[in-house]
This record gives structure tokens, sequence and C-alpha cells, in this order.
């Protein structure tokens, strides 16, 4: 039986890291993956379905192009050679991390594994099963889809995010259920492929974790886009006739509908995967795994990241967790520090905040100072026929230090580094607006936006 120094459980952005980390630091390093290398961020998540939206974003350009005097014809969409470029992407960024697993002489084991208390891992390989050692033990398993208990919806044909990307036609119609981030994504997508899309949302508006200003412009341009959204509406029951589906909703004031549709895609959320160490002892939080600030469970030498631990669920922040409970199964002593995690919504318009939103700022009984900048005066915002979005910046008034930034228009997930790094470093704003952008760029709002929260706007 062959024994490593760590053995990590799950080969995706969480795990494949931690691995790299563990290497690096000279340990010998097993990497347990069931399916493919990265994980469902790479194969079926993140990369995916950022490759759709792209390819969503070229669709509305060309047709927005019209109204500028430039003529395409007629656009033709062939779903064959989408799901083709997206199948290429992935297996570029797949083959990279198999490169990296070789260069780091790290073993990488392609089967189910199950992890036992004495940390030994049995793993069954497609020809055989073998069993490793590993002295240190890092679970990165992730999650699942949650499908709800919905009457008749076990009889009914759906997707999930897992297996949307295995359609074989652009449906004419799809109900979404669930309005967070993976399902106004999809949105997006399906709406550009000209399908009918109605998105269903329990809650009393989408993106619920997102500040209130954003959500509500989302909204808005999602309902321009022709998709009917539902929010304070619970789904009732599902029922399948031949090859359509009928979804009942139920709205919070007792209205009733049903909804006919081709597709239907459940995205209510994600579950951890803790099949693989099922026989451990481990503490849990709910239906997650309990670790400390170390990622380190109640079971020594076991550490946890990513959503198997709740919290975010984001691919970054399993990376970074990962590289923490890496660092700290090789001997170091690192704490994993969430002050300042860069949230995004690749929608059109896309959303990106980091710190606190303004509900958050009031909730702690701050004493704080808002400053919103439409970019509907921005330049490059202009330039490109995308000025739907503003820049929103939060912050403490007795030092002017910045508490949270929220984001929304075209590609603004490229620019919330710059306020995370001013977060980081415990910027104020009176730093920042001395700051010169470069122009014309949309991240000149971010400037303006902290020039008119001292009362020095210039265009604000």
């Amino acid at each position: 039986m062959n024994s490593y120094d760590v053995a990590v459980i799950g080969g995706g952005p969480g795990g494949y890291v931690a691995a790299i980390k563990a290497a690096k630091l000279g340990k010998k390093v097993a990497l347990v993956e069931a399916r493919e290398l990265g994980g469902t961020c790479l194969n079926r998540g993140c990369i995916p379905s950022k490759t759709l939206l792209r390819h969503a974003e070229i669709i509305e350009d060309i047709e927005r192009a019209k109204s500028w005097g430039i003529e395409a014809g007629p656009v033709t969409l062939s779903l064959s050679k989408m799901l083709a470029r997206k199948d290429e992407v992935i297996q570029t960024l797949r083959n990279g991390i198999a490169y990296l697993m070789k260069k780091g002489n790290i073993d990488v084991f392609n089967g189910y594994g199950e992890v036992h208390s004495d940390r030994t891992v049995s793993i069954r390989l497609a020809d055989k099963e073998e069993t490793i050692h590993g002295e240190k033990i890092i679970l990165a398993t992730g999650s699942k889809p949650i499908i709800p208990p919905i009457p008749g919806l076990e009889e009914a044909n759906y997707d999930t995010s897992d297996t949307i990307l295995d359609m074989e036609k652009i449906p004419e119609s799809i109900v979404i259920v669930g309005g967070g981030i993976i399902g106004v994504e999809w949105a997006c997508i399906f709406a550009s492929l000209n399908t009918a899309v109605t998105v269903v949302e329990m809650g009393s508006r989408i993106v619920p974790s997102e500040d209130e200003d954003a959500s509500k412009l989302l909204a808005k341009a999602l309902k321009k886009k022709k998709i009917k959204i539902l929010t304070d509406t619970k789904v009732m029951s599902v029922e399948k006739q031949q090859n359509r589906q009928i979804v009942n909703v139920e709205t919070k004031d007792g209205k009733k509908e049903a909804l006919e549709t081709e597709a239907l895609l459940m995205s209510v959320g994600r579950a951890p995967n803790t099949s693989a160490f099922s026989k451990l002892d481990l503490e849990m939080d709910g239906p997650f795994v309990k670790v400390d600030d170390f990622m380190a469970t109640n079971l020594p030498s076991v550490y946890a990241i990513g959503d198997l631990i709740g919290g975010w669920q984001l691919a970054h922040v399993a990376s970074a967790e990962g590289l923490i409970a890496a660092g700290n199964a090789a001997g170091e002593k690192e704490r994993i520090d969430y002050r300042v995690v860069p949230r995004c919504v690749y929608t059109s318009p896309e959303i990106a905040s980091v710190g606190l939103t303004e509900t958050e700022a009031k909730q702690q009984n701050l004493s704080y100072k808002v400053v919103k900048i439409d970019h509907a005066g921005n330049g490059k915002a202009l330039t490109r026929g995308e000025k739907d979005g503003f820049t929103k910046v939060i912050a403490g008034t007795k030092y002017g230090e910045i508490l949270g930034v929220t984001l929304v228009g075209s590609h603004v997930t490229e620019m919330i580094a710059e306020p995370s790094a001013f977060i980081h470093l415990e910027g104020t704003v009176e730093e920042l607006s001395t700051m010169i952008h470069a122009h014309p760029t949309v991240s000149e709002s971010i400037y303006e936006a902290a020039a008119s929260w001292l009362g020095k706007g210039v265009h604000n």
C-alpha cells in the first residue's frame, strides 16, 4: 500500500490547488478524483456556462449593431458547434491541470475514493481497486444540485446545472426554477438562443444575496430580453405531458398559474457530497462539514474545503481554502481570511461586488455613507452601447474606509479586483479619489464615486 504525506479527495478548484501547494512544499501527494480533473467548476459549471455566456454576448452584440449601421444578415445558430467550442475550452484547461499534476509529481487516481477512519483511502478504479494511506487528508469532494421534493418532478423530464449541457437541441421554451446566480445566468444563455424563458423564484427578488439595486437593475434588463420573472412564487407540482412539462405555480397571494414548457431546469441550490467520507465521525454544521479557521475538522489530520463546508460556495474561495488547508497539512500555521471575497454574476449586465452591501452595513449599525454613480454618463459605456449599470461605494463616515463596492454593467467582473485591493489594504475613499484612472474606461466610475463621496466629484 502506497503511503502519502497528503491525500486530497476531489480534483476540483479546491482540491487540485491544494495538491499543487502541498507538492510545492515538498510533500508526497496523491489526488483522487472520481470524474474529470477540474471538478464541477471546470466541467459542468463556471467554465462551460461562461463559454456559452460569451456566445450569448456575441449574439446580442450582432443584434445591437443593427442600430449602429452594421448589418450582418440573418443570424444562424448551431448548438452542436457552440457545444463543441465549449468542450474545446474545457479540454484545454483540463489538459493544463493534468500537466500541473505531472509537473508536481502528484499521483492522480481516477476513481471513486472512500476515506476510512485510519486515513486509508480505498479507490475503485476502472479495472481494479487500490488502497492508499494519507498522513494528512484534505476532503474536497464538492457538491451536487439539490432536487426539491416537488410532487410529480420524479416522473417529469428535467435538468440540473450538471445535466443541462447534455441538451441535443435548443428548446422552444424553458422554465428555470430558482432565480439565484446559476438560474439567471442560464436565463441569459437561453434568451440569446431565442428560447422563451420563465424564471420562478420563491423570494421577493432575483439574486437575493446581492445588492437590492443591482437585483432590480438586472431584473429590468432581463425583462428587456423578454425573460418572464415570477418572484414570490412557488412551484406546487409538475406534470409530464408527452414531450412537454406543466409547471404549476402559486404566488404568495394565492394566484395560481400553469406554465407549459418544453424544458425544465432545477436551480435551487447545491448540497455537499459527503458519501466519500461517510465512515468518518466528522462534526457537522447542518449538512456541511464543520471546520475551524485552519480548515481543520474535529478529526486529527483531516481537513475540509470548498462546497463541503458551506459558506460562499465559490470556486475562487475553494481555491483559497485549499491553499490554507495544504499549507497547514504541510506543517504551516495559516488562517483563512474571508474579509475580502469578490462575488460575480456573469449575466448581461454583469454584477460584481465585494465587502458589505448597503443592507449589511445597515444591519450592523455602522456609520456609513453611500454614493451611486450611474454609467449612463460614462464615455466608455456609451461608446459600447452598454450604459445600463452603476457603481456604488459604501464607506465609513469616521475615517472614510471603504466597506463595500457593488458594480453593475458590462464586464464589471474584470473591474472588481481594484476595489477588492483597496478594501484588502484598508484603503479610504480619499486615497481612491487621488488615483488617476485611464480615460475612457468604465473603471473611471470608481474614481468618480470616491470623489463624489467626498463632495469633490467632477461629473456628479
